[in-house]
């Protein structure tokens, strides 16, 4: 592999750069203590393309590739994990699922207005009582001549508020079935579908994460994904996707806090000399590169299989374990790094801190991530 930043990499950084600095750093703070999701940063980023990276062009995207869409996703995840987390949401998640199994009518429809973030998507597999184990649902769908009744609620659904389109798995079979659930696209206004509570979050607090709740809510069968049953096996398919986005997502975390650990152990001076001349400060910053060098390299040799059609389930379970770990310890050092005033939120470690931890849990936590490691490798 090259590992050399292709001609559309090296664009999507510098415009990225750019625009963080003049749309996302002067606000990152502001959005933060006010939980505000910004939804005009993310129409902005449609304009750009952004929305829509792995869209094909027929269909209004970027028509690029995962090398591309990591590096999008590592470079505003520097200066925000909560920017980071809503972008790989929305192009992974929802706009992916759709992209992957709907029909072509359906893409017709809902591609274009994903990919230009004319519309915000969301994606709902979560529920209250069934995180990692989604087979055991509550929420069903049940077939009333050319609709379907859905009840019941997700909890955990990035932009389940903002967001003009909901793609959600619901049970039309029996409890923990994996053939027994079906996919559905549900449009915001649909009567019966509506937002829950917001959730007041440790961390990535501008990236809104809220209940979807469906009273009686009649879907019609041609927002169907696929067909009866298909649900979970989409659901794990585009999980393995989803496990690069926040792969991706953590090695940006990881390295905003490690580049910002760097530069304050260069000016900060103690007993007359820069702390990064102590050996106590090198070998974290050492280690912290080391881990982040290893980090990248599983993304990337998940972005490659994943560019050329193959099995990614393993590779990028390892990456998205490793990774999120990686970011935790490196925001962990880069806190220790700054001392008291990594502990203030004058300084950007601590929200780096607060963001990577939400990593080793959303979309498959570290846990189930080894669980699939090892299922693949001694089946």
């Amino acid at each position: 592999m090259d590992f050399t930043p292709n001609d559309n990499q090296q664009m999507i950084i510098e415009t990225l750069r750019k625009f963080g600095e003049e749309h996302i750093r002067p606000k990152v703070m502001e959005w933060d203590e006010s939980q505000e999701f910004p939804v005009e940063v993310f129409k902005k980023l449609g304009e750009l393309g952004f929305m829509g990276v792995l869209v094909p062009t027929e269909y209004g995207g970027s028509g690029l590739g995962y090398f591309e869409y990591v590096t999008t996703i590592v470079e505003v995840a520097k200066i925000c994990g909560s920017i980071g987390l809503s972008l790989a949401a929305h192009n992974s998640l929802c706009t992916g699922h759709i992209m992957a199994f709907g029909n072509e009518t359906q893409k017709k429809k809902w591609l274009p207005k994903l990919a230009t973030a004319e519309w915000i998507g969301a994606w709902g597999l979560t529920e209250v009582g069934t995180g990692s184990d989604a087979g055991g649902m509550l929420t069903t769908a049940k077939l009333d001549g050319d609709h379907y009744v859905i009840n019941g609620s997700k909890n955990f659904i990035t932009h389940g508020k903002s967001g003009d389109i909901a793609v959600v798995i619901v049970r039309t079979g029996e409890k923990g079935d994996s053939h027994g659930m079906t996919t559905f696209a549900i449009e915001k206004g649909t009567p019966g579908f509506t937002s829950g509570r917001k959730e007041n979050k440790l961390g990535m607090r501008a990236s809104e994460t809220t209940e979807l709740i469906f009273d009686n809510c009649r879907v019609h069968k041609d927002n169907m994904l696929g067909k009866v049953g298909d649900g979970f096996i989409q659901a794990m398919k585009v999980l393995d996707g989803g496990r690069i986005s926040i792969a991706a997502l953590a090695l940006g975390i990881a390295k905003g806090a490690f580049e910002a650990a760097v530069k304050y152990s260069k000016e900060r001076v103690q007993f007359g000399k820069a702390i990064a001349e102590f050996q106590g400060i090198s070998f974290k910053i050492a280690d912290m590169a080391a881990q982040i060098e290893a980090a990248e390299l599983l993304i990337l040799k998940s972005a490659d299989l994943k560019n050329r059609g193959e099995k990614v389930t393993r590779i990028s379970a390892m990456a998205k374990y490793y990774a999120s770990e990686v970011s935790v310890r490196v925001a962990t050092d880069a806190v220790q790094i700054f001392g008291g005033y990594g502990y203030t939120k004058d300084f950007p470690v601590e929200k780096f801190y607060r963001d990577a931890k939400l990593c080793t849990i959303g979309e498959g936590t570290s846990e189930i991530q080894k669980m699939v490691i090892a299922r693949d490798l001694l089946k």
